[in-house]
């Protein structure tokens, strides 16, 4: 994983791309505290609104936050996946060197049956 995120900097900084710092902040909705071992997981968007196939992971530390360099500009979508939780996802705009992003994770909501 470290090997392919070298390679993908390495490529943009030889492409003359220009590339953010990234830094996440993950909180419950409910109170905002933060979420530990959250799941981060971060790809690519195409100008046609598709998703590339290459991405990256990474986790929260026990204060909710996790950072990451070297994200060349443009869209990028974000999902989060922790237990207990909603998974989280939306689409952002990279576009200056740096970038913080606060996601707010919800409790799934009750499922119903017909068997209750």
């Amino acid at each position: 994983m470290v090997a392919v995120f070298l390679l993908c900097m390495s490529v943009s900084v030889v492409a003359g791309q220009k590339s953010a710092s990234l830094e996440f902040l993950v909180v419950k909705d409910a109170d905002g505290k933060p979420v530990r071992n959250a799941e981060i997981v971060l790809h690519p968007v195409d100008k046609h609104g598709k998703q590339k196939a290459e991405g990256l992971e990474i986790k929260t530390h026990e204060d909710g936050k996790a950072q990451i360099g070297g994200i060349p500009f443009g869209k990028l979508r974000v999902q989060v996946i922790c237990p207990g939780y909603r998974t989280f996802g939306a689409d952002y705009t990279v576009g200056g060197p740096q970038m913080e992003i606060t996601i707010k994770l919800q409790k799934p909501s009750e499922q119903y049956s017909i068997y209750k």
